[in-house]
């Protein structure tokens, strides 16, 4: 059998990439799709989840790369003819599929890959080159972008995926060719080919096609943006107005460092830098969970084995600002979910008049507040939770 293809049958490399990429495809579609149903509630389960991920993610980044070897192999090779281009309609189907195929072979796994170099979290590719690609920022907008262009893309290279396999069995079964014998191995007779029309009009169909899939993935990812939503925190009187401020936190999970940041939260604020040491105000913070960003295990933080922010839509921080020598400290109750617990959280303070910098670092037990409750191996996901809170504040004027 010949390497190379011609005008009327194809070479071994052509259909080693062909039966190759039909290998990964089919493995990748229905792996991701079971890893999605996956629980991870446990221990097992999380890592479960996890691996089977990573291994979808892994193998769709090598499907991308067989992909653009394939393309590339192909553009310099003759392309045989169809046996039935003298049937206009079946022609132009054939062709459509054909362009859709290649479309999907780079759209689906290169927008899964992007979204995951966009995503702080868990299931890492198994490569040793690192999460990130050059130009692509970690950005949760960017994140759900490319999610959803991959999840339509997988639903255009299903249907191709069909169409192309009902077409081979109709040459086989119905027309009796062998257009799906001259993709295997030996070289099948071939009877003469019909006159061949070469016409742009399948690609373009399939350039108006993947315009579509793409746009309906960017209506789907403004959709997801705005499901996104936080509770509707009441407005607080306080003595301090917040200009600025992030509450950060960050999780450990596989032995991954995954950032994320809680996007509204109220704080009233009582303080008089003028009192001696003890009680010098007092602060009640109030976070929206539903608010809270944390890569691509945002989902699961939501879920009600860790935040559970369905049913507890708010943490509440209350405390008394005390005065001691060598600074400042919050001692008080934090209430997340339903448990409420003591805490002191020494912070640093600068002052310039009426403007005031605060910067607290704490690190929390996670089991403290039953978030987790199921994981208990820090393999999977640490115990500690560090958060980082930053604001700046203005002085109500009288």
């Amino acid at each position: 059998m010949a390497l190379t293809n011609t005008d009327v049958r194809y070479g071994g490399v052509t259909k080693t990439f062909h039966w190759l990429t039909a290998l990964l495809i089919l493995s990748l579609i229905p792996m991701g799709w079971y890893a999605n149903q996956l629980p991870y509630e446990t221990d097992a389960q999380l890592a479960q989840k996890a691996w089977l991920f990573s291994l979808h993610k892994t193998l769709g980044v090598a499907a991308f790369f067989v992909a653009v070897l394939r393309i590339l192999w192909a553009i310099s090779q003759p392309k045989p003819g169809l046996l039935n281009a003298d049937h206009r309609t079946e022609s132009f189907v054939a062709g459509l599929v054909h362009w859709l195929l290649y479309g999907a072979l780079v759209i689906v796994p290169l927008s899964g890959w992007i979204s995951h170099a966009a995503a702080a979290g868990f299931a890492p590719i198994w490569w040793p080159f690192g999460q990130s690609l050059p130009l692509v920022p970690k950005s949760v907008s960017v994140e759900h972008f490319f999610s959803s262009i991959h999840w339509v893309a997988t639903k255009v290279l299903v249907a191709s995926l069909l169409l192309h396999i009902a077409g081979a069995f109709k040459h086989h079964l119905i027309d009796g060719d062998a257009t799906l014998r001259r993709m295997l191995p030996g070289e099948p007779v071939v009877g003469p080919l019909p006159a061949q029309r070469h016409s742009k009009t399948p690609f373009v169909a399939a350039l108006a096609v993947w315009f579509v899939a793409v746009g309906l993935g960017a209506v789907l990812a403004s959709g997801e943006k705005e499901a996104v939503t936080t509770v509707d925190l009441a407005e607080v009187a306080s003595d301090w107005t917040v200009e600025e401020g992030t509450i950060e936190i960050t999780v450990v999970q596989f032995g991954n460092t995954v950032t994320g940041s809680f996007a509204d939260w109220t704080a009233a604020i009582t303080f008089d830098e003028t009192a001696p040491i003890g009680a010098a105000g007092t602060v009640t913070t109030t976070v929206a969970i539903p608010s809270l960003t944390l890569g691509s295990v945002t989902q699961q933080a939501m879920g009600a084995d860790f935040f559970d922010a369905n049913t507890y839509a708010t943490a509440v921080f209350d405390a008394v600002i005390q005065r001691a020598a060598d600074g400042y400290e919050a001692q008080g109750t934090l209430q997340i979910k339903d448990q409420i617990v003591p805490l002191t959280m020494p912070f640093g303070l600068a002052l310039d008049g009426d403007r005031a910098e605060m910067r607290a670092d704490l690190t929390l037990d996670r089991r403290d507040f039953g978030i987790g409750a199921n994981v208990n191996d820090e393999a999977s996901l640490a115990f500690a939770v560090t958060v980082d809170i930053r604001l700046t504040a203005n002085r109500a004027t009288q």
